[in-house]
């Protein structure tokens, strides 16, 4: 199973790629969770407290984000792959998100999630709630 979202946000391509890289906003978009995100392709990062742990990929600002990522509840080694494409539109941006090879049965729950602790947050963060 793969979970495919297509969403659009009022920010701009660079405001959201920096929403999802940058350790304090991510922090803040999540109503003060901790974040450890490190900025750069190879650098890893430890969301809400190291519930969520992985390394960036490939980092294209403004662009794209993919991330080797994993729930702290997985089996030692168990990573998926999370990529976020950011396109250009006259009143924001439009995210085409796609999260693979995830544990199996895994699939609901982490949909859920994406969109309780990512896309709310998000939308509430640039102000469209």
């Amino acid at each position: 199973m793969t979970i495919h979202e297509e969403l659009t946000f009022k920010a701009s391509p660079d405001q959201l790629y920096k929403a999802l890289t940058d350790s304090s906003q991510f922090s803040e978009l999540t109503g003060g969770a901790p974040a450890d995100i490190q900025g750069e392709d190879g650098g890893s990062f430890s969301l809400f407290g190291g519930m969520i742990t992985g390394r960036n990929i490939e980092l294209v600002p403004g662009e794209r984000i993919v991330q080797a990522w994993r729930a702290g509840n997985w089996e030692p080694g168990a990573y998926s792959l999370v990529k976020f494409e950011l396109e250009k539109q006259e009143s924001g941006t439009r995210l085409v998100f796609e999260h693979a090879g995830f544990p199996e049965g895994q699939g609901e729950h982490l949909k859920a999630g994406w969109n309780e602790n990512y896309w709310k947050n998000l939308k509430k963060y640039f102000g469209e709630d």
